[in-house]
């Protein structure tokens, strides 16, 4: 019947074994396991219909957990690495339909086709998370323990009723995750990074470490690209930033893009990098690939973290020391948090301009300070005023992101540095997102205006031929 891709040997033993594995869902009440419209009548009328669907949604967590060690019994998994999409859903199909006909479960089309599909996720997929994976609406997965997963839509965080059968199931997907990519993650070593394969961002923490269950966190990849058209029309910026930052990037100027956690530093970037002309050649410098450049001339580099044996390691600022002997036109850094700092200014500095990184700040003059920790930190002793002229000649412009209360992402400022006045860095703000109010949805009301001050970089841009009218540095009322 589902001979193609079952084991040939063990096929014996394993039938055998199964009934010892699947009496406790034969011992089941029917009218527990059964669909609401198969229950019958003379069950109690003052059991809630939220407890019938609790019980019955356990019910079936059970099933598909017995249903999933029979078919890890049955299937022969090497074989499975070359079967289509279509062979193996049939195959586990005609295996869960023998299995329920045997145990007299009942089940109707709906929930058979929701448990076969959960079924297949299980064997060739993440399990649970494979359907939250799928979903274009979620930005953010966020697990806390096998019973409670979160999720991120339009900048807000939301409670699903998708849950992990117990810490067991929710620790093999972990390891299903993190050995596909040569990691491992137990008692000795509870924390890892890595990516999936579609490149989204993968961290977990498992106990002792985790307290209250394994704590996972995927930063889903964005599959769309989205351009500088797109978040205008999104509203993350106007019109008249997106042509003065076409002209800073097309003039070669190095531009930072700070902002916090989730404010869209990465799409920024990916944004600005479209301004980019065809024929330089770039080479950018991440921690986990997720910028996506349109250009022909990309080189792409990867950070990677020490093995088990706590060697191999391969740093951002080993990557950009070697980028630097690359010929790059440009070098993007996908965040700067460490003493890649000074490999960053230095290039920067020597040649490179046009180059772009993102760090983590609340604001322009955050920024800057942060950038003079990282010196610090890097184990580098220079005279303040030393580091600060190295930042002050090193970046021309800040572009700041946030993410409002509402969930919203902005930029809420483009600032140039223009120089050095003493031991202070000069900066001039040139566009602001400027709020007004709320509404009674809690939606912020605010718009974008200019603050008046003229570019200090007119005169550059006018030489490269990009003239841009005054009229866009003129502030806008409120209306």
């Amino acid at each position: 019947m589902f001979s193609k891709y079952k084991k040939s040997s063990d096929a014996t033993a394993a039938k055998q074994s199964m009934p010892a594995k699947v009496t406790q869902i034969k011992q089941v009440e029917p009218s527990a396991v059964k669909p609401a419209s198969m229950r019958r009548a003379s069950q109690p009328a003052s059991v809630a219909p939220l407890d019938k669907d609790l019980k019955r949604k356990q019910r079936m967590s059970e099933i598909k957990l017995e249903l999933h060690r029979a078919l890890l019994d049955n299937l022969n998994l090497a074989a499975l690495e070359h079967a289509t999409e279509s062979d193996l859903r049939q195959e586990i199909n005609e295996i869960s339909a023998e299995i329920l006909a045997e145990k007299s479960i009942v089940l109707n089309r709906e929930d058979r086709v929701q448990l076969n599909s959960e079924l297949y996720d299980e064997v060739t997929g993440l399990g649970p998370l494979e359907t939250l994976l799928k979903d274009d609406t979620v930005n953010d997965i966020l697990v806390n323990g096998p019973q409670q997963i979160f999720v991120e839509r339009d900048g807000k965080l939301q409670l699903t009723d998708i849950t992990f059968k117990d810490e067991k199931h929710l620790l093999r997907i972990i390891d299903k995750i993190v050995s596909a990519v040569g990691r491992r993650v137990d008692e000795s070593n509870p924390y890892v990074d890595a990516r999936l394969k579609d490149g989204s961002r993968f961290n977990a923490m498992v106990p002792p470490i985790a307290v209250d269950g394994s704590l996972v966190s995927i930063r889903k990849f964005k599959k769309d690209k989205l351009g500088i058209d797109d978040l205008v029309s999104f509203g993350a910026f106007s019109e008249e930033m997106a042509a003065y930052l076409q002209a800073a990037v097309a003039t070669r100027l190095n531009i930072i893009v700070s902002g916090g956690t989730g404010s869209g530093k990465t799409t920024t970037l990916n944004a600005l990098s479209s301004f980019i002309a065809n024929d330089e050649r770039i080479l950018t410098i991440e921690d986990t690939a997720e910028l996506q450049l349109q250009q022909t001339h990309v080189g792409r580099m990867e950070s990677r973290p020490p093995n088990v044996e706590g060697k191999g390691e391969v740093s951002p600022r080993d990557c950009l020391k070697n980028a630097l002997r690359m010929r790059p036109d440009r070098i993007i850094v996908g965040e700067t948090r460490g003493e890649e700092v000074i490999d960053m200014l230095q290039a920067m500095n020597t040649g490179h301009d046009g180059s772009m990184t993102t760090i983590h700040a609340n604001s322009a003059r955050d920024g800057v300070s942060r950038l003079e920790n990282m010196i610090a930190m890097a184990g580098i002793e220079m005279p303040l005023k030393a580091v600060r002229s190295q930042i002050s000649s090193a970046v021309n412009l800040i572009v700041q992101a946030s993410r409002l209360q509402d969930g919203s992402r902005r930029m809420t400022s483009i600032t140039e540095i223009t120089g050095m006045e003493g031991d202070v860095i000069s900066m001039q703000e040139l566009f602001r997102y400027q709020r007004v109010g709320l509404t009674p949805e809690n939606k912020i009301i605010g718009h974008f205006t200019a603050t008046g001050v003229r570019s200090h970089y007119s005169e550059r841009f006018k030489m490269w031929g990009y003239d841009l009218p005054s009229s866009i540095y003129e502030p806008i009322a409120a209306q």
